[in-house]
């Protein structure tokens, strides 16, 4: 197999399975790791993948996946066992006690469903993750409501007042993407105000990012990557992101 026929063959199996290792281009390819890791160095270079942490994930166009107006809920049944695991690591930083701000994203959702017996107050945006704390006899359950969009969350001016009187020991946020330049970004406005509000209200400030999100650039910008104590991301993260996440004096949390 010629060396372009190959890089085909990558780029086919990447479309396909959304990532592939080193470790996969070896046993498939039958050849060695430096070949493999030079394989993705070259299509990296074209734009045609990105490079993470031992493998490769598709290249992102500035947009992302723009996800259709789906609740949390219904959202994780597309989430991947790296999105899981950065939510039981998050929830493991819960204090009791605390009050809390967790995202409407669906790693929020997965929060909410593996959340511990620790007492702890958690406000929300989400009818979805609202409802499956409604259980939980520790948790004391605030809803920040309004007009309500077509994914069960509340982005208006009623929501974000409310959001603006309270304070936080500490949020769980997300976001379409984080870069060490661009900061976190996003693809539509309506979350923006809401999102900062949370942030400037927060004693400490966790990001949940899985690699599928690190080192990409989205449409709007939110804020600063600064703004983030914490992040809390999967071990297929690229270091060298990682790395510019660091200098600007961000803690890197990674969920085995």
């Amino acid at each position: 197999m010629f060396i372009e026929e190959r890089h085909q063959e990558i780029l086919r199996i990447l479309s396909e399975k959304g990532r592939i290792s080193n470790t996969d281009i070896q046993e498939i390819f039958q050849i060695s790791y430096d070949s493999a890791k030079r394989d993705l160095r070259l299509l990296e270079e074209q734009g045609l993948l990105k490079r993470t942490h031992g493998g490769a994930i598709p290249a992102r166009q500035i947009g992302g996946n723009v996800i259709r107006n789906l609740s949390p809920h219904e959202r994780v049944k597309e989430v991947k066992e790296n999105y899981l695991a950065i939510a039981k690591k998050a929830v493991n930083a819960i204090g009791e006690n605390d009050v809390v701000y967790i995202t409407n994203a669906s790693v929020g959702f997965l929060m909410a469903q593996n959340i511990g017996d620790v007492p702890c107050t958690v406000v929300t945006n989400s009818i979805a993750i609202a409802e499956e704390l409604r259980k939980r006899d520790n948790v004391t359950v605030i809803l920040a409501g309004g007009e309500m969009q077509p994914n069960g969350c509340f982005y208006d001016s009623f929501a974000l007042s409310l959001i603006s009187r309270l304070r936080f020991d500490k949020c769980f946020i997300t976001s379409a993407c984080v870069s060490a330049g661009f900061g976190l970004s996003i693809q539509k406005s309506r979350s923006i105000d809401l999102t900062n509000t949370v942030i400037n209200n927060s004693k400490t400030v966790y990001g949940l990012y899985p690699v599928e999100k690190i080192g990409f650039d989205s449409i709007i910008s939110i804020c600063p990557a600064e703004k983030l104590d914490y992040l809390i991301t999967d071990a297929d993260a690229s270091e060298d992101d990682l790395t510019q996440l660091e200098e600007l004096s961000i803690k890197i949390m990674v969920a085995e």
